[in-house]
């Protein structure tokens, strides 16, 4: 049986000026994020705000623990790559 598990990134952007500074900041966190944990990452609210963005992180396996366990610490490193930025996050197994 395969399990899915989806991590939703609330995010505040408070030093960006413009659509293009907000952009630079998630293709950064989103790049990161698919080449340390193989997951996919996708921008899914705020796409036309500044200052906000939602994102959101899914992976899949036959683990649910283990699938935990990845967007835990993806979690962990969204709030280590940008500090300042995180509201909330909040991960589901579907």
């Amino acid at each position: 049986m395969v399990t899915i598990a989806l991590l939703t990134l609330d995010i505040h952007l408070p030093h960006a000026q413009s659509l293009k500074d907000k952009r630079m900041v998630i293709r950064r966190l989103k790049d990161r994020l698919r080449s340390k944990f193989n997951v996919s990452v996708s921008e899914v609210d705020h796409q036309d705000l500044w200052q906000r963005s939602q994102m959101s992180v899914v992976t899949v396996g036959p683990d649910e623990s283990f699938l935990q366990k990845v967007l835990q610490e993806a979690a962990e490193e969204a709030e280590r790559a940008a500090p300042e930025c995180m509201i909330q996050s909040n991960i589901e197994i579907v």
